[in-house]
């Protein structure tokens, strides 16, 4: 019986009480047994009245009345009646509890035939304790012949026998394949996995043809690793051998999936294969293999690129029906599953492009069945990183969606040297996996057949749900974690099997030719022409020469450019006074009937305002941050803006998107300015940092027209990202030549809110900086944030722009903007206030502090120091530096900053600045040094900022 409909959490309480009712109907209460006698049309018996003086429970009578009726004895007092069920009755409740039992078989080897499946081509894992045998289910050998109803089960056949069933569910479910995909809710999705795998018996009809093509494919594989592994003795390359059923498998799911109408896919891998999928499924060329590994060009690779297995590809591929399909490979470090968020960003901007932003702003792929991200991982690393769970949990979020991604886990059994029962607490690999309840295939790489079976299924599945599904590849490691490493010192026993082991293209001949497809003669032929050409192309290489190839900008890139800052002009930024009244307007207004909060509509009322005022109002840093985003998005670029709470803006200060106070309706204005204008999306991120801002950075390098911007709710939590940071975004152009315009917007400022709410690190983000591969700017001002964002996009240089943006200063009284600003400026690197006399005391300084000294000046009526503002810390070149000290001559420089005298700016100042103001001129004044960046006392704060106002004017008393 499934009581699941019925009784939805109390389902195993009611099941106990059926199982107690089988085995003796007066073991249950009086209206359980009236339920169930009902359940089976047999007669019911009387009620009775149970009572706190009730006797005990009754117990049958040894054996029946000798009559074919099965007799229960209950105590005269009691008043229950006698419960006889005559003979046909009986004998139809037995035909239907033995059906129940068939049925709970059934249901079991769906649930738990993964577990008995022949997934491991090394034969060493244990199996667990039996659980399937028919006894377990109260059957016997006497029921093996006997026909049952199998309702849904095996394609609603009808009728099969106890022996027929259990044929039929081992080969489905405890073959090669192990499925599981019972703990899923939705029994749309059930039934639709259990109608496709039950028809096939998980078995794939394939033809002759389709079968020599696994060969060729297998073939490929072991070909390309075997000549690499003697040409090139000791180098690594990390090696597929023993999971060269990877191959085979990608090139059913390009072929499937260009079937099923996909035009591009986008793949993520770690190194363990990946020369093999550069070359054999993606069609990199050997000759560019082969140049990276004779490695002779020594002084062009100098503190530059990347190991070969760490590079990507991009390429076309023509499919059966004679359309292209688009294969990309991203490239990644070596922090394994760190390019998972990056390749599912990319993909979405791919399905959010539109063919004409101006003319066409639907997406491309509004149903996102077009591109598919393809993540391929290794067990201990899916298992092991914590990234992985943050990108799964982005899958069905709105603003990060790709329409489900297919998983492949290269499952080696081992991570580097640690086995699995060290390296996790799950049963699986891919148990993480299940917060998605997405389906799992478990399939022995070894039978390369069941393999394509399941990528055909994970494919179909996707195309039809758009949701996540995981292949787990159980194969092995041929060599150690790479070739010169010693695999035996702590895996003995695997390496000794290994040792012992036929390459799975090799048992695949042999069974093609025990079934009569290819003799052993072709395989071996098939072998020796891969091999022919591999060292054609050698000899080749060798004798004509070949160079690396560095990707060009090219298609979406051809019109922008990276390299040196001063190679690339200055452009206009500044936007008219009439179009920043209309967008004004545009953004304080609502759809009729639609109520706004209070405050809300107050903000809304100072934007009308302050477009009907003479230009020369002052407005806050919000209102400065909207003017740039709608006179971009007026000129026809997109804008995608997420992170944490940035809807509203963590400090209430943003309010992009409103709610109605009545029914909670959104209403996005910046989305609403003109027709055609550019798409504007802003989401509400999930609490991640790296998983996020890795899914920006991936959509940016997909999206090069567009404002891409991350926000973190405080500047102190982007260390959370720092592999993002250090990997991708700060080193991405010097390793593969790969551009981004990313925008960081990180709060910061020393408010006396702790050290973890004070410190974007500024300092972390300088030290990476070198050959102007980002920009690092602390703006003072709404106006110098409306022109440096607008620069980002305007200016055809591409590089990640890293903002540290302000918490007080959203609504200081002195940090405020006019239109006229917004009109006739620009924006200024440096920012020069002179004081009324000659200057003695120049202080240099960046950011927030600049208002703390600005007022101190003009407290103390020090009319003798100039304050120097920098608003681009870096890049900053050295002819600006010069000429801004330049009218100081004599004058004391003096470096101000509120971080701890080891943070912030001053590294970096000291570092690089020297040369050109002069040794010796300029002196920091800072907080001491300190371990954290700053205290969580508010007066402590107040004291320290004090302290440090009083030392740039040089009042502090000794």
């Amino acid at each position: 019986m499934d009581f699941d409909r019925d009784f939805g959490v109390n389902q195993v309480f009611v099941e106990d009480q059926y199982e107690r009712w089988r085995n003796n109907p007066a073991a249950v209460s009086p209206e359980w047994q009236q339920y169930f006698a009902r359940l089976h049309g047999l007669p019911t018996p009387a009620t009775f009245q149970a009572s706190a003086w009730s006797q005990p429970a009754p117990t049958p009578a040894p054996g029946g009345d000798g009559n074919g009726h099965l007799a229960i004895e209950f105590p005269p007092q009691t008043g229950f009646e006698l419960l006889s069920i005559p003979a046909p009755a009986q004998e139809r409740l037995q035909a239907e509890i033995l059906q129940e039992k068939v049925g709970e078989l059934i249901n079991a080897y769906r649930i738990r035939g993964h577990l008995f499946a022949n997934l491991d081509p090394l034969g060493l894992l244990q199996p667990p304790p039996p659980e399937l045998e028919i006894e377990h289910f109260g059957l016997s050998d006497q029921e093996l012949d006997k026909p049952f109803a199998t309702g849904d089960f095996a394609a609603g056949k009808g009728e099969m026998t106890l022996r027929e069933i259990l044929a039929y569910l081992k080969r489905t479910y405890c073959r090669t394949i192990g499925v599981e995909y019972m703990h899923g809710e939705d029994p749309a999705i059930k039934r639709w996995l259990q109608e496709r795998m039950e028809a096939a018996q998980n078995t794939p009809t394939l033809s002759r043809e389709q079968k020599l093509r696994i060969l060729a494919r297998l073939t490929d594989a072991e070909t390309l690793e075997t000549f690499l592994h003697r040409k090139y003795i000791g180098k690594k390359r990390f090696s597929l051998e023993g999971a060269e059923s990877l191959i085979p498998l990608l090139d059913w799911l390009v072929e499937e999936f260009g079937r099923q109408g996909g035009e591009e896919i986008v793949l993520g891998m770690a190194h363990r294969g990946r020369l093999n999928v550069l070359v054999n499924v993606l069609g990199k060329g050997l000759r560019e293999l082969f140049a990276e590994f004779e490695d002779t060009e020594i002084e062009t690779m100098m503190g530059r690129g990347d190991v070969k297995y760490h590079l990507g590809y991009s390429g076309d591929r023509t499919l059966p029906d004679g359309r292209s399909m688009h294969l990309s490979l991203a490239f990644n470090p070596s922090h394994l599953e760190i390019v998972d968020p990056v390749v599912e960003g990319r993909v979405r901007a791919k399905q959010d492009r539109t063919l004409n932003w101006e003319g066409a702003p639907a997406p491309r792929d509004p149903e996102r069945r077009k591109v598919l991200p393809v993540l391929i991982h290794g067990d201990a690393a899916f298992a092991g990183q914590g990234i992985v769970a943050e990108v799964l949990n982005l899958a069905n979020l709105e603003g990060y969606a790709t329409g489900g991604t297919i998983h492949v886990i290269i499952n080696n059994q081992v991570g580097f040297t640690t086995n699995p029962e060290d390296a996790r607490s799950t049963p699986y690999a891919t148990d993480i996996g299940r917060v998605l309840r997405a389906p799992v295939f478990h399939v022995n790489g070894e039978d390369p057949e069941a393999v394509v079976w399941a990528v055909q299924l994970a494919v179909d599945y996707r195309q039809q749900f758009r949701q996540d599904v995981l292949i787990d590849l159980y194969s092995y490691r041929k060599y150690g974690h790479n070739e010169g490493d010693e695999p035996a010192f702590t895996q003995p026993r695997m390496y000794e099997v290994i040792r012992q082991k036929k390459p799975p293209r090799e048992v695949y001949a042999q069974r093609l030719a025990q079934e009569g497809v290819a003799t052993g003669g072709e395989a071996v032929e098939l072998m020796r022409e891969r091999m022919a050409r591999l060292e054609a192309e050698l000899e080749r290489t060798r004798k004509e020469g070949a160079k690396r190839t560095s990707s060009a900008m090219a298609g979406l890139w051809s019109k922008y450019r990276g390299g040196p800052d001063s190679a690339t002009p200055e452009v206009a930024t500044a936007v008219t006074e009439p179009k920043l009244r209309e967008l004004l307007l545009k953004l304080s207004q609502v759809p009729s009937g639609f109520t706004l909060n209070d405050k809300v509509a107050k903000l809304l009322d100072v934007r009308r305002k302050l477009a009907q005022g003479d230009g020369s109002e002052p407005f806050d840093w919000g209102t400065g941050e909207h003017l740039a985003f709608a006179t971009l998005l007026d000129e026809g670029a997109p804008i995608r803006f997420s992170g944490q709470d940035s809807r509203r803006g963590t400090f209430s200060h943003r309010h992009a998107v409103l709610a109605d106070m009545r029914d909670g309706k959104r209403y996005t204005p910046l989305a609403h300015l003109r027709e055609g204008q550019g798409r504007f999306d802003i989401f509400d991120s999930p609490l991640s940092e790296a998983g996020v801002l890795g899914f920006d950075y991936g959509w940016s390098l997909d999206m090069p027209e567009a404002l891409c911007c991350w926000e973190a709710q405080f500047g102190d939590f982007t260390n959370g990202a720092q592999v993002v940071i250090d990997q991708f975004i700060s080193s991405a152009e010097d390793k593969w030549n790969r551009l981004s315009g990313i925008v960081l917007l990180l709060p910061h400022g020393f408010e006396g809110q702790g050290p973890e709410h004070s410190s974007a690190r500024l300092e972390r983000f300088l030290q990476l900086c070198a050959e102007d591969n980002m920009q690092v700017c602390y703006p003072t001002t709404p106006a110098q944030l409306f022109h440096l964002l607008r620069r980002q996009v305007l200016r055809p240089w591409r590089k990640p722009l890293v903002v540290l943006t302000p918490k007080s200063l959203l609504r200081h009284r002195l940090a405020v903007s006019s239109l006229r600003d917004l009109a006739r400026g620009s924006f200024q690197r440096i920012i020069v206030d002179l004081p009324a006399k000659q200057a003695t005391r120049v202080l240099l300084c960046s950011g927030k502090v600049y208002y703390d000294l600005i007022t101190a000046r003009e407290a103390r009526k020090r009319d003798d120091v100039a304050i120097v503002r920098f608003e681009q810390l870096y890049p900053l070149s050295d002819a600006l530096l010069a000429e801004t000290v330049k009218p100081f001559k004599g004058a004391q420089l003096v470096w101000v900053q509120e971080e701890p005298f080891n943070m912030g700016a001053w590294y970096h100042v000291r570092a690089r600045w020297p040369e050109v103001v002069g040794r010796g001129r300029l002196v920091p004044v800072a907080r001491p040094e300190s371990a954290s960046p700053a205290t969580g006392s508010e007066k402590s704060h107040n004291y320290e900022q004090k302290l440090l106002v009083d030392q740039a004017f040089g009042d502090a008393k000794t």
